[in-house]
């Protein structure tokens, strides 16, 4: 099927939930984006900075672009003019130069909370317990140009569908949890839920995902550069 058939596939299995799709571009030429533009895509998730840089730069100025990938603090000031989200926020310290950053053009950036969800020991994310403490921080309270808007997680990399459901369900218990605790926070406004990619969003869906990040199942297999 073509990209376009294939957004238009997984929109459809997505109308009556929540979930937004956010078509995740990294390694994808131009024309793919461009045909997936076409087709209505306008959220567009990338791994690296400098790759979505060089996107952004070239595409139409009303794509969303969501940084889904680690980010190394150093980065962010390249993106910090136009990033609409971004996901992979797993510390004090990035939170502290993404608000900086974001002063100096006078905006204020959307932010996820990655939370470890899953059983490898190779992914990136914050405990619920780390979660929480930097949330209710008096550090957190003074970042004025940043506003966390959700949570990200990624589930383990596994066949086992009762343990991807597990962990999902997990997420969104917490983010319940947590919104309850930071409900009287001006810069915390829990309403998103980032998870489940190309093989697992259908059960993200279900288990509560606002955000789903599919990559393969629009533009097929990755090209690793």
């Amino acid at each position: 099927m073509s990209i376009a058939q294939n957004l238009a596939h997984i929109n459809t299995q997505l109308s009556g939930s929540d979930a937004r799709l956010i078509a995740v571009t990294k390694t994808k030429p131009i024309g793919d984006l461009q045909e997936a533009y076409e087709a209505g895509a306008r959220i567009f998730g990338e791994n690296k900075v400098q790759e979505m840089v060089a996107k952004w730069e070239i595409l139409p100025k009303d794509i969303e672009w969501h940084l889904i990938g680690h980010l190394q603090s150093n980065k962010v000031k390249y993106m910090a003019s136009f990033v609409s989200m971004i996901h992979s926020v797993d510390s004090l310290r990035l939170l502290e130069e993404i608000n900086k950053q974001a002063l100096k053009h006078n905006r204020i950036i959307d932010c996820l909370l990655q939370i470890f969800i899953a059983q490898e020991e190779t992914k990136f994310g914050l405990s619920e317990d780390e979660a929480l403490e930097l949330a209710l921080s008096a550090e957190f309270a003074e970042l004025k140009n940043i506003r966390i808007t959700g949570v990200m997680g990624m589930a383990s990399n596994t066949e086992d569908e009762t343990q991807i459901r597990k962990e999902f369900k997990g997420l969104k218990i917490f983010s319940d949890k947590l919104k309850l605790q930071t409900s009287s926070i001006d810069n915390i406004d829990l309403k998103e839920i980032s998870m489940g990619m190309s093989g697992d969003y259908l059960i993200a869906i279900e288990e509560g995902a606002t955000l789903v990040r599919v990559g393969s199942a629009i533009f097929g297999s990755r090209n690793y550069q």
